[in-house]
């Protein structure tokens, strides 16, 4: 709603503008009236709608036609004011004062008028039969308002439909050449409906209708009170109630009764909570609320956003398959103004067999995006209503600014959940296989991929210590001399080569010595293609050995020819790098999966050292009485028990993650 409002008083010499202006102020009708009155501003506590007016006079005598012209294209509403005794006053608000204020002003934002009959107390009649042909003849004209200067009728009121007039205009809204809601009013109270119907089912139920009424007018409607509403709607429409509940005829006829009725200002009530501004558009305010990222760090969901993106899946996954079909994806994005998503990220994140996104690549995406474009991400959860029905003051309380990664490399821990994954390789070397692999797609399934339908990005969930982490690939193009800085930044760095090629190893080692070499980023080798037969490498040093000099992983075997869904240890394992760069995860023996490899790694987090802490503290509370405390064998036992209570767990927790 704006800050202020300008209204300007223009019409014939003598017809009481100034006057008006003076009686409103004094509250009596003054003796002498200057030819012009100052501009006065009516403070914001003394208005109806608790903004700030400010009333401007016009005289002919002492204002030139440039200095009305300007105040013509400042004000936000204009009074032409005439007598009611007196027409020619009359005559010259179609024949002079509307069209010289239509020529300075935009043809598509026109500026509201208001007709002001002034000095009624001089006749017995009315002017409203003279005045009303007028009105349906302009649209711009809002309203008319008799009145009189020196007995005070209907002052207060005059000044009362200005300022509606600019804060509540009809014009948006209503057609009165049609008498029905404009397209772009229907189009914004239809998307209000949608996020209003919490089950989408088509109908307001009684909760539903009270929310509404709570969110927009903070008091819930009475039982009875609905009741009348919803008998209202069914006196004069049969399909505006059903089951009950309100149906979204009867939720657009209630708004068009209201605007009828001058009742304009609930609903631009309603479309202003929900974020419209005076063009019926989604302000920026309401889309893009401010959130501060510092360098260095990323930008997340929290617990609560995937609640409400949960709620939002549910309520759109009608057969209860876990899955969004085509029609359905289309149904959740209506209260949007376009398609957020095309057919690329159906090859980002998990689909089922039929391609259609399940409930894990849904989050995904929206993981990805506030990710990569967290401003996108507030945008879309502004369609979807997030403020609204979470009853928050922005979406921004939806995202979560993690922390520096400088402080998690020094405290060797982080309370990050996505990590990012750049992967590098020669062109043929198998990136975008690596990349469908972690959806579970395998080399049939991925040769029904559309060229134009192909994606940079894979993201999906891994178990890291029992504690699910989002994993982002990114397929960085492998243009060795135009690599950013953005192409470079990530948590862990795969470099890709195709076992059968002798040439593709070569580029990964340019890469690593010239951007990895000297980083804290974690690296790892793969090894694509490995169904294939390997080749020797042309370059210097062979995979295996190049690992060796730089103190890196062995080459990781992958392919994706596989007649199932191709493994996912070596996303898992990333994952744990990413999370751990400066951990020791070399293996004992090398398998780089037994229990033994595991638990040692295991035992020397952090998770576990607090977890024996705790067993200490168990133990001695129960002992603390006991004699043997003395005993330097009890503190050899509790630390025995407490690292075999540990593992136990763990591997009990392994198999019932796997048995899950």
């Amino acid at each position: 709603m704006r800050k202020d409002v300008r209204i300007l008083l223009v019409g014939e010499p003598k017809v009481g503008k100034t006057s008006l202006i003076m009686s409103l102020v004094s509250e009596e009708f003054p003796d002498e009236v200057p030819l012009r009155a100052e501009e006065i501003t009516i403070p914001a506590d003394v208005t109806p709608e608790r903004v700030p007016t400010h009333i401007v006079d016009y005289s002919e005598a002492e204002q030139s036609d440039e200095q009305l012209y300007q105040e013509i294209s400042k004000a936000n509403v204009i009074c032409i004011v005439y007598s009611v005794n007196n027409k020619k006053s009359i005559e010259k608000v179609t024949s002079h004062w509307i069209p010289l204020i239509n020529e300075r002003t935009d043809k598509d934002s026109r500026v509201p008028l208001i007709l002001v009959g002034n000095k009624s107390d001089l006749v017995e009649h009315s002017s409203m039969e003279t005045i009303l042909p007028i009105m349906n003849q302009y649209s711009e004209i809002e309203t008319c308002v008799e009145c009189s200067a020196k007995n005070l009728k209907n002052i207060s009121e005059l000044f009362y439909y200005a300022q509606k007039a600019v804060l509540h205009p009809t014009g948006p809204l209503y057609s009165p050449e049609e008498k029905e809601m404009k397209p772009s009013c229907i189009k914004a109270l239809t998307r209000i409906f949608k996020i209003s119907d919490l089950d989408n089912d088509g109908i307001l139920n009684d909760n539903e209708l009270n929310f509404f009424q709570r969110t927009c007018f903070n008091i819930p409607l009475a039982p009875q009170a609905l009741e009348d509403v919803k008998n209202v709607v069914r006196k004069n429409m049969s399909d505006g109630v059903k089951d009950n509940g309100l149906t979204l005829k009867g939720f657009l006829f209630l708004h068009t009764l209201f605007i009828q009725r001058g009742r304009h200002e609930t609903t631009w009530t309603v479309l202003r909570r929900f974020g419209y501004d005076d063009d019926l558009e989604l302000t920026q305010e309401y889309l893009f609320p401010l959130l501060k990222i510092p360098p260095d760090c990323t930008t997340e969901l929290n617990h609560n956003a995937y609640l409400f993106l949960q709620s939002v899946f549910d309520k759109h996954d009608k057969d209860r398959d876990c899955a969004l079909s085509p029609d359905e994806l289309k149904d959740l994005f209506k209260v949007f103004p376009y398609m957020p998503w095309g057919p690329d990220v159906n090859n980002t994140v998990c689909t089922n067999e039929q391609g259609w996104i399940t409930y894990q690549g849904y989050l995904s995406q929206w993981t990805l995006t506030t990710y990569l474009d967290v401003q996108r991400c507030l945008e879309y959860l502004g369609y979807l209503g997030y403020s609204i029905i979470q009853e928050q003051e922005s979406q921004a309380a939806a995202i979560t600014v993690t922390r520096n990664k400088r402080i998690d490399l020094q405290k060797k821990q982080t309370q990050r959940s996505v990590f990012r994954c750049n992967v590098l390789g020669a062109r043929g070397s198998g990136k975008s296989g690596f990349l469908q692999g972690f959806l579970g797609r395998n080399l049939v399934r991925q040769k029904k991929i559309r060229e134009d339908h192909k994606s940079y990005y894979a993201i999906s969930t891994t178990y890291v210590y029992g504690q699910e982490k989002y994993l982002l690939l990114h397929e960085v193009l492998p243009d060795f001399e135009f690599l950013s800085e953005a192409d470079l930044a990530c948590d862990v760095v795969c470099l890709v080569y195709d076992i059968s090629n002798p040439c593709s190893f070569e580029y990964c080692a340019k890469v690593y010595k010239k951007h990895y070499m000297d980083s804290k980023t974690p690296c790892v080798i793969i090894a694509a293609k490995s169904d294939l037969h390997e080749a020797r490498q042309y370059y210097s040093l062979s995979p295996l050995d190049f690992c060796r000099k730089h103190k890196l992983h062995p080459p990781q075997l992958f392919t994706c020819n596989t007649d199932e869904a191709p493994s996912k240890d070596i996303y898992t394992k990333l994952t744990t790098m990413a999370m751990y760069p400066h951990a020791k995860l070399r293996c004992m023996c090398s398998c780089n999966r037994c229990t033994f490899c595991i638990c040692h790694n295991l035992l020397n987090s952090e998770l576990v050292r607090s977890v024996k802490a705790k067993l200490y503290s168990t133990v001695l509370n129960r002992h603390m009485t006991q004699a043997d405390l003395k005993n330097s064998t009890f503190w050899l036992r509790a630390s025995v028990g407490a690292t075999v209570f540990a593992v136990l767990g763990f591997a009990m927790y392994k198999a019932l993650l796997k048995q899950r």
